[in-house]
């Protein structure tokens, strides 16, 4: 039997690891490259979630790290993100999307429904030339974008008069920061009773800040599953709604206490 052909040995200051003692070496370790270097795991993987209104301007905001620390350069990176994003969704300007939200209310149309599933008959015929407008914009499809800009990755999706964003790095998996995007919009529907517009969010700013809450917390996520969140929001605001209510009640005895005490 031929006898099998040693490894080559390594040159001194390559780092291999020694050959065992009457047997062949292994093969030496390459350097790694370093663009190629591995980022190590971490779970702070979102740098930022906000919702921004049709012409840019936000409505809601958290940043999870100080990659802009200050106001000023966070209203600067949202007003650059927005000019790319909105400029990619173009088949819908801006001037539509707020005619449509006039619209989607007087044709009580569901936000989580995408408008390929609406038949056309359910439609008033006075609003028949607005169907084709609704499916060309695309205004509830369930499904997001992605965007790199400035060193960062950035998924989004927008809906009647807003437009949903969550940043990560770079390196970061588009499909865990889409899942975070996903989870945000489905719990907002809920809240905001499928109307997932301007309108309907000013209105309801406790509950989305609460849904965010529940989704990110300092950057971790802690939740993607938006049955999940929209139970501990209920769960808090009615845990919330009682404590209020005991206050209240404190409050009223301290009165009625104090009343009977000056009546003596």
């Amino acid at each position: 039997m031929q006898r099998p052909e040693a490894w080559p040995r390594p040159h001194p200051g390559e780092g291999a690891a020694a050959a065992p003692a009457g047997g062949p070496a292994p093969p030496a370790r390459g350097r790694e490259p370093a663009g190629l270097r591995l980022q190590e795991p971490s779970l702070y993987t979102i740098k930022a979630v906000f919702i921004l209104d049709n012409d840019g301007h936000r409505l809601l905001a958290k940043y999870y790290d100080d990659t802009f620390p200050s106001m000023k350069e966070q209203m600067a990176f949202e007003k650059n993100v927005f000019n790319k994003t909105s400029r990619t969704d173009s088949k819908c300007p801006p001037f539509a999307r707020a005619e449509l939200s006039d619209a989607h209310h007087h044709l009580h149309l569901d936000t989580s429904v995408p408008v390929g599933l609406i038949h056309p008959q359910a439609i008033p015929f006075s609003s028949e030339v607005l169907f084709p407008l609704l499916l060309s914009c695309s205004l509830l499809s369930s499904s997001g974008e992605i965007a790199f800009f400035g060193g960062m990755t950035i998924v989004y999706k927008s809906s009647i008069d807003l437009f949903l964003y969550v940043v990560g790095s770079s390196y970061e998996n588009e499909l865990m920061l889409m899942s975070v995007l996903t989870c945000l919009f489905e719990s907002l529907n809920h809240v905001l009773r499928k109307n997932v517009e301007k309108r309907w969010l000013l209105e309801n700013m406790d509950g989305a800040f609460l849904v965010l809450d529940e989704i990110v917390d300092g950057g971790v996520i802690l939740e993607s599953d938006p049955q999940q969140v929209i139970q501990k929001v209920n769960f808090r605001a009615d845990d919330s709604g009682l404590t209020e209510h005991s206050v209240a009640q404190v409050l009223q005895s301290a009165k009625e206490q104090i009343k009977w005490s000056l009546l003596k």
